[in-house]
């Protein structure tokens, strides 16, 4: 973010629209916490927030605050834009991270060059707020 006319652009780009499924993870987020589901019959991690566990199919799952911390799976350095509304951020520096919990999520690495990126490193969430939705970034820890 460069200036004032920058931060205006982040904030017309798309944002995620909360479902009554997902209000949980949208609100932990809000309140700079991570949150995942856990299967109460199964002990397995779920994400993306879902109504049934993807292992065994039980619709008892609670949300759990967790740490957020991780490493970094797999990652790109994305010269060009990914889509027209992120014109003017690249280098987007997008990455998959695997929580403590065994689960993976697409992300958007900060706070990181794109040359200190490495496959393994530890990372932690960074919570960034656009006009109406906080984001779960991350960064090296």
């Amino acid at each position: 973010m460069k200036n004032e006319s920058d931060n205006n652009a982040l904030y017309q780009r798309p944002q995620p629209r909360p479902t009554p499924t997902s209000e949980p993870f949208w609100a932990g987020l809000a309140a700079q916490q991570v949150r995942l589901q856990q299967c109460d019959d199964c002990a397995g991690w779920v994400y993306y927030p879902r109504s049934h566990c993807p292992h065994c199919l039980s619709p008892n799952l609670t949300w759990q605050d967790i740490s957020g911390e991780g490493t970094l799976y797999s990652y790109t350095v994305a010269q060009q834009p990914t889509a027209p509304q992120f014109a003017g951020e690249e280098p987007q520096l997008i990455g998959v991270v695997e929580l403590k919990e065994g689960v993976r999520l697409n992300t958007v690495m900060v706070n990181v060059s794109p040359e200190d990126l490495e496959v393994g490193m530890r990372v932690k969430p960074v919570f960034f707020q656009l006009a109406d939705t906080t984001l779960l970034y991350f960064e090296p820890s």
